[in-house]
């Protein structure tokens, strides 16, 4: 057996560089091959940012091809958008999970967007979060919770979040029961799904059948973890490396299922306050504010990119840069990873 060197692999923060400027809420980050990176931005849109820093912010705009009536409901949709997951469409398009609109969109490249679902079964989706898209094209969706305000499932663990599945058949609902769905990832072969259940602490993965049908789900690894999980990746040993988005942990769980902390950047003092807050149900915006590292405020995701993906991008809820390091492993590739060569990255 290969021995895993994240088993002796601490973060150094001494060999972390950081790239983009003034970014707001640089929550998911897409890499390409040739070094673009793209990142969700709260001004409604994404920003390019190049390999050498140069960046522009592309801005969703209304797809003017629509009928005036439909041009009005998309300029109201996109009133309070907050792109949150994005995932590449099979064109190089954008698909964007819009916390702000819950919403599922889709923007061109020059900011053309346009609203692909708001309901399922005519009821409103709920909180949308995260997006993928898998190799056989088909678009997976994740909902937090259809709770209003949606913070009261934070507190009150509700188990309504779901995962959609999207493809020639439409849009429905694959799983449901979540507590609290935030990102979803496949495994190499893509056999198996794993969801981030947030506000339950854990990891579960549900068997993926060819017809789109999830079954026999599952914990992975440890039913407790020790934070709040948020954004997921694979490395190609398969290493599931997550953040702990509040306590601003970066942790990874094994092939064996064991739970590895590589990088803590926080106030122990004040994380273990909110960690009663949470358990007691009494978490407020206040509580919440009062955590958050330096490197980056509220850590949310990571991304593989690099020319040999072993660059680890590090997205995050507060802060305004996007802070890189060297990977001892190389991540594994993304569907839209070979992609690129076809369409451009233009």
């Amino acid at each position: 057996m290969i021995p895993n060197p994240l088993k002796h692999w601490r973060l150094d923060r001494a060999n972390v560089r950081t790239i983009g400027h003034d970014l707001q809420r640089p929550e998911c980050i897409l890499a390409e091959r040739d070094g673009t990176l793209w990142s969700a931005d709260a001004r409604g849109g994404v920003m390019r940012i190049n390999p050498d820093g140069a960046q522009q912010l592309i801005a969703q705009q209304v797809d003017t091809r629509f009928s005036a009536a439909a041009a009005t409901t998309e300029r109201y949709m996109l009133q309070g958008t907050l792109p949150n997951g994005l995932a590449f469409a099979d064109n190089g398009d954008f698909l964007i999970a819009n916390f702000g609109t819950d919403a599922l969109e889709r923007m061109t490249r020059d900011g053309v967007s346009r609203v692909l679902y708001t309901e399922i079964d005519g009821v409103p989706l709920g909180k949308v979060n995260f997006v993928l898209r898998d190799s056989r094209h088909r678009v997976w969706l994740t909902v937090t919770t259809r709770a209003r305000p949606w913070t009261r499932s934070i507190n009150e663990k509700l188990a309504d979040g779901y995962v959609a599945l999207i493809d020639e058949r439409g849009i429905r609902i694959a799983a449901d029961g979540f507590v609290g769905t935030n990102e979803i990832r496949m495994d190499a072969n893509e056999d198996w799904l794993y969801v981030v259940e947030s506000n339950a602490r854990r990891i579960s993965r549900l068997r993926v059948h060819g017809d789109g049908r999830l079954t026999s789900r599952e914990v992975y690894g440890p039913s407790q973890l020790k934070g709040i999980p948020d954004g997921f990746a694979f490395d190609v040993i398969g290493n599931l490396w997550m953040t702990y988005v509040i306590s601003d942990r970066i942790a990874a769980i094994t092939p064996q299922g064991d739970e590895l902390i590589l990088f803590e950047d926080c106030d122990a003092a004040k994380v273990q306050a909110f960690d009663q807050h949470f358990f007691g149900g009494t978490v407020t915006p206040e509580v919440m504010m009062g955590c958050g590292g330096t490197l980056a405020p509220w850590t949310a995701s990571l991304t593989f990119g690099g020319p040999d993906l072993c660059t680890l991008y590090i997205g995050s809820l507060r802060g305004t840069t996007i802070p890189y390091l060297r990977s001892p492993v190389a991540g594994l590739s993304m569907v839209h990873w070979n992609e690129s060569y076809r369409r451009g990255a233009s």
